[in-house]
């Protein structure tokens, strides 16, 4: 039974681990180079559970989530009406793909989701629901970045004698944009790597590559 459980959910559990191996290293490493800080500054050292809630810890790490859901939410919203001929990030370029066939149409398929047979705006929510969940997860990753830099920069200002700010007023900052923007960019210098690299590159076995033996210019995967 767990064997299958491990089969069935291997690729969501393995991911699993490895973000918390990474979470529990970054804490760590983190708690360490704050204290760092602090002690460079003549101030005094931190618990691990205190720099939890720091606003550096809290910065630091919704300032990548952020990115990571913006990411995958425009990819989800592009991939629905952009193409790249011959990648296997792309629906094919000649004819209809599976994804584009109106759900209107299979609500009497056995095995369909209840939004399918629902209809109306369940169905609209629905048919558009990963795209909502994603852009969902970026504005709360967004909104706590900007929470935990305003308390890490505020902190900062103090330390120099001048005056904390306010959320909004950390918005308007080049330090808050910079983060934003250095994430960002990296994110989307991936997604258009895999998407060309995809083209002529293969990968056995998986389920993001074409078919090794597929030409360059087959589409999809």
């Amino acid at each position: 039974m767990m064997r299958r459980v491990f089969r069935d959910n291997g690729l969501f559990l393995a991911c699993s681990a490895l973000f918390l191996v990474f979470m529990l290293g970054m804490i760590v490493s983190g708690w360490h180079a704050f204290n760092a800080e602090q002690m460079s500054h003549g101030a005094a050292s931190v618990s691990l559970s205190g720099y939890l809630r720091t606003g550096e810890f809290v910065e630091a790490t919704f300032e990548n989530w952020e990115s990571e859901f913006l990411q995958m939410g425009m990819y989800v919203v592009l991939t629905a009406f952009l193409y790249q001929r011959g990648s296997s990030e792309s629906k094919p370029v000649d004819s209809e793909a599976p994804q584009d066939v109106d759900p209107r149409a299979e609500k009497e398929r056995a095995g369909a989701p209840w939004p399918i047979r629902r209809g109306g705006w369940v169905l609209a929510v629905y048919e558009n629901s990963l795209s909502i969940a994603f852009f969902a997860l970026f504005l709360a990753s967004f909104g706590l970045h900007a929470f935990g830099g305003a308390r890490a920069y505020s902190t900062e200002q103090e330390q120099h004698g001048e005056a904390a700010v306010t959320v909004w007023q950390y918005l308007t900052t080049s330090q808050f944009w910079f983060e934003s923007m250095q994430n960002w960019q990296s994110e989307f210098v991936a997604v258009a790597a895999i998407v060309v690299l995809s083209v002529v590159l293969r990968q056995r076995n998986s389920a993001e590559s074409k078919p090794v033996a597929d030409p360059h210019l087959a589409t999809g995967a």
